[in-house]
């Protein structure tokens, strides 16, 4: 039983380092679980519980950024309220529509609510812009934490 829960670990945290690049899949968040089922396995004592509190605010953190990219960088590009909305509904609402929708949803929403509070079609088109820098940008920030996180487990596994 414990091999096949060592595999399931291993299992989880390379499907989460998919799910970083893939956004249908949970990425950090499967990262961290295998790292916690690893650490549980070994009776916390190579790593211990704190690396584990340490290992999940590094997943919740970077599952936020992941949700608040679009929407604060639209706000900083000079979005107005219903621009930022708009990158906020649109990852939503994208989420059912598969990658496509997870990709273009924000940049869509955030065009959209642009578009109505200004009718400005440069404007909105800017903020679509940014919002899928955002979705970039997130994706790499996730992408370094994930990896992060492996190597705090490892260090502590081997130490």
């Amino acid at each position: 039983m414990e091999t096949i829960l060592a595999i399931t670990a291993v299992a989880m945290v390379l499907l989460g380092l998919a799910g970083v690049i893939l956004p249908l899949l949970p990425g950090t968040p499967l990262v961290f679980g295998g790292l916690w089922l690893a650490a549980w396995l070994g009776s916390y004592e190579r790593v211990s519980g704190w690396t584990v509190l340490a290992l999940g605010s590094l997943a919740a953190l970077a599952w936020l950024a992941d949700y608040l990219a679009a929407a604060v960088l639209v706000k900083r590009a000079g979005g107005t309220n219903s621009a930022a909305t708009g990158a906020g509904l649109g990852a939503l609402l994208g989420f059912v529509a598969g990658l496509p929708g997870l990709i273009l949803g924000p940049v869509a929403g955030a065009s959209a609510g642009q578009w109505r509070s200004q009718r400005d079609v440069g404007a909105a088109a800017r903020v679509g812009l940014v919002a899928g820098l955002g979705f970039v940008a997130a994706t790499a920030v996730k992408l370094v934490v994930a990896l992060v996180m492996i190597v705090v487990f490892a260090l502590a596994w081997w130490r």
